[in-house]
């Protein structure tokens, strides 16, 4: 089976000798050069028997191999491959060697096409709910990093892959500098342990949904012993802050709450940044994948301790970003908020769909 539906159209235009097919598969992807090792030619050119030619090989995203300490991979577009192609006479080799393989030809009108079709069908948006058919699909670590599908949806790649690129190494590394000042593995367990434990959602809002949450949650049987979290008193109980409740009604209008709905918490868009973080820690060679793997069970079981399903998920991490990114402004925040939310809860091959919450 094709890893993605990348390597699918790929592998059917390759079997229909459908050359503007197999460039068309390609036109809008990201594509995935090694980078050299020390000694090593900056441009991996190579003979291939079965191009007869000299090639640069480069893979589609579906195609990288598994996870090496020093292995690194730069992402290229078709277009600057045609842009900046050395030699008429060599060919582009895509996924060469595997039952995915593509090898064109990059002569002067050749490249030129790739750029028509490159215009045709433009630069892969982003908003696109990805699968990797040969990552975990299934069990704790699927259910982990199906905390994290929101972000892996924003940037199309695959929400269930722990492998050798979020994006790339350089992009994710300067990620993870840029956004999290984080340069080193000391670093990243820091702030890994401060998503886990929600330390990046708003303290005094927090407080409120949750106290809000135990004061309207069922009332112990009787003869029970009160629990501990249900003892403060609703008048105690800090107020919910106006603009929560806005969202919470447009929510309510826009499918993401139901109609008597609310937030529970915002913690989730901590889980979900904990999971990228593991991901771009991954990439940047920060961690290694037996730490990446435990780190997001972890977030799942902390995801566990404050909701219930994916729909309570899900409105925590739209409110969370909300608060966080658009402030009151009902703009295009939102409206990314709305569409993340409803392909994660509608589409049937969504892991909220499809995986148990607990």
């Amino acid at each position: 089976m094709p890893p993605t539906d990348t390597e699918r159209r790929l592998c059917e235009a390759t079997a229909r000798g459908d050359w503007d097919g197999q460039v068309a598969a390609i036109a809008g992807e990201d594509l995935y050069l090694a980078v050299p090792q020390q000694g090593q030619d900056p441009l991996p050119v190579y003979d291939d028997p079965a191009a007869g030619a000299k090639c640069i090989p480069v893979l589609t995203r579906g195609m990288l191999p598994p996870w090496q300490p020093q292995q690194f991979f730069d992402r290229v577009s078709l277009e600057e491959l045609a842009q900046d192609w050395p030699n008429d006479k060599w060919r582009l080799a895509v996924n060469p060697g595997t039952p995915c393989a593509a090898y064109l030809a990059a002569s002067p009108g050749h490249r030129a096409g790739w750029l028509r079709v490159r215009a045709q069908f433009g630069v892969r948006p982003g908003g696109l709910l990805v699968t990797h058919y040969g990552s975990p699909l299934h069990g704790p670590v699927a259910q982990g990093l199906a905390c994290g599908a929101p972000i892996a949806v924003h940037h199309s790649v695959p929400w269930n892959e722990l492998g050798t690129a979020f994006l790339d190494h350089a992009a994710d590394a300067q990620t993870l500098r840029d956004q999290w000042s984080v340069t080193d593995p000391a670093g990243w367990q820091q702030r890994l342990d401060q998503l886990l434990g929600g330390q990046f959602v708003p303290a005094e809002t927090e407080a409120a949904l949750r106290a809000r949450a135990r004061d309207t949650a069922p009332k112990d049987a009787p003869g029970e012993k009160p629990k501990t979290a249900g003892s403060r008193d609703a008048a105690e109980s800090p107020a919910v802050p106006e603009l929560v409740a806005r969202y919470e009604e447009r929510f309510r209008a826009d499918g993401l709450l139901p109609a008597d709905g609310r937030v529970m918490s915002l913690v989730a868009l901590d889980h979900a940044h904990a999971v990228n973080l593991v991901r771009w820690g991954l990439s940047a060679r920060l961690c290694a994948p037996p730490q990446a793997e435990q780190a997001v069970q972890q977030v799942a079981a902390r995801a566990r301790e404050v909701y219930g399903s994916w729909e309570e998920f899900a409105a925590g991490y739209a409110l969370g970003r909300m608060l966080a990114f658009d402030n009151g402004w009902f703009g295009p925040q939102y409206a990314e908020a709305v569409h993340l939310h409803r392909v994660l809860t509608q589409d049937p091959s969504s892991p909220w769909r499809g995986l148990p919450f607990a």
